[in-house]
């Protein structure tokens, strides 16, 4: 099939593209004006595209301010809408609450059905009694979990009809189609091959999905002969093989090399130690499976640099939040990828004023990190933040949201930057069609434009995934 693109700009000039069968075969100058600015699709390298799903079908406390907030919040969305078993919310951050949440407090709304609260960078669930006995956890003397416990919950929880849940995923995939969106790396904590082959079989066809393997199935995976690159089909590509080796900065998790305050010799969870961690990173790579390792806290990212170096291949660091100066240099030089995401910076920002203090400085610190010649891949990590590649460049590029002055205004990196790290491809012959035409030059916006940036149309190998013009 041929496809043209006529009257477009491209590198500052008008030209008509010639696709043929997804890849750009002819740029050849155009006799108009230019309607439309053509630019590379853009992708999302960190999602967990079930959970993006499903937390829009969910009570939202993000608001919350308190415990106590939250709370009046769970009561009233249960008043407004039909029972459900549990009843789920999403989105609570306590790292600067001035009261904690408790079972007792969540018991106040109710003690015969089961409610669960999944905190907004995943890594805490809050339960009250019923929700405590219906997941293992009866007389936990909180109702808080972290890390392991509260990922089986989330899993639990998420486990929905597949075809009502694959409905949800369409939606949301059309809609990351709507906003430029050509391509997704996948991180759910799931078997994924198995779940998007089913939901390509079934229709769902607005994006690239390169898909993660978690530890429970990186025997599976290398069995079948798995290895990173490998095409499952047009849509589908294995990925990465995902582990985590520490915690959160919201929940207090993140394995830093400094004490959090106010609780002396904690320093945060190391949840997969480098001798637990370094058979997995060998068995992954001999199988040709690239790792990609969760890291947020200082100490935990110094250990998965120090992992990298032993294993002597390169990859990818997920999060990278909180990095040591000794540090920056090591992604460029083993060959590790900063997988960072942006908008976690201004939803933590007060919250490493408070846990950080004194280290802020290095902390989502990508100008640090580009100036010592690592290489950038943006995400958002949904339902942490929202999938949306333009929100995830203006927080790279500008630092600040809602009228707050910049926060370490000296690590911003250029909107070039910000989508050179959101990029896979370039308007080039010879390059896949996954295309976007914007009214005006993305590459010109600054981080307040590029937050309400639209998009005029997507091409995923020159098949239109959405067009609004």
């Amino acid at each position: 099939m041929t496809v043209q693109l006529t009257n477009v700009v491209s590198a500052g000039r008008p030209v008509d593209l010639t696709i043929e069968d997804s890849i750009i075969t002819a740029i050849e100058p155009s006799s108009g004006t230019g309607e439309y600015f053509v630019s590379p699709g853009l992708w999302d390298n960190h999602v967990h595209f079930s959970q993006w799903a499903l937390v829009q079908q969910r009570l939202d406390v993000s608001a919350a301010t308190s415990a106590r907030q939250a709370v009046d919040m769970v009561r009233a969305g249960l008043e407004r809408s039909d029972i459900a078993s549990p009843f789920i919310a999403f989105g609570f951050r306590d790292g600067l609450w001035p009261d904690a949440p408790t079972v007792e407090l969540l018991d106040e709304v109710s003690v015969s059905h089961p409610i669960v609260l999944v905190s907004g960078d995943l890594h805490a669930v809050w339960l009250n009694t019923p929700a405590l006995a219906q997941y293992g956890h009866a007389g936990h003397p909180t109702g808080l979990l972290r890390e392991d416990p509260a990922f089986e919950v989330t899993r639990r929880i998420d486990t929905v009809d597949p075809l009502l849940l694959d409905r949800w995923v369409d939606a949301a995939a059309r809609h990351a189609a709507s906003r430029g969106v050509v391509g997704v790396t996948e991180l759910e904590m799931d078997w994924n091959l198995d779940t998007w082959q089913r939901r390509i079989d079934g229709g769902i066809d607005s994006l690239r999905v390169e898909f993660g393997i978690y530890t429970p199935h990186l025997d599976r995976a290398v069995e079948l002969g798995m290895r990173s690159g490998q095409r499952i089909n047009d849509l589908l590509t294995v990925g990465y093989y995902k582990v985590l080796t520490d915690g959160s900065l919201n929940t207090r998790t993140a394995y830093c090399f400094d004490d959090y305050p106010g609780t002396p010799g904690e320093h945060g969870m190391l949840t997969m130690p480098t001798d637990q961690l370094m058979p997995h990173l060998r068995k992954a790579v001999a199988a040709g499976i690239v790792p990609t390792v969760h890291a947020i806290g200082d100490h935990a990212v110094s250990l998965v640099l120090d992992a990298f170096e032993k294993l002597g291949s390169g990859g990818r660091m997920e999060h990278a939040q909180l990095v040591g100066q000794a540090d920056f240099a090591r992604f460029a030089a083993l060959g590790v990828i900063a997988s960072v995401q942006p908008d976690h910076m201004l939803d933590d920002r007060d919250v490493a004023d408070r846990y950080w203090a004194g280290r802020t400085d290095r902390t989502f610190a990508f100008r640090s990190l580009l100036d010592a010649g690592a290489q950038l891949a943006l995400g958002s990590d949904a339902p942490v933040s929202p999938l949306d590649p333009w929100v995830t460049a203006a927080a790279a590029v500008g630092r600040t949201r809602g009228g707050r002055e910049p926060w370490h205004p000296e690590q911003r990196i250029s909107t070039a930057e910000a989508l050179a790290a959101s990029t896979r491809n370039t308007v080039e012959v010879g390059q896949v069609a996954d295309l976007i035409l914007t009214e005006s030059d993305p590459l010109l916006a600054d981080d307040a434009q590029l937050r309400e940036f639209t998009v005029a149309a997507t091409l995923l190998g020159g098949r239109l995934t959405h067009d609004a013009r």
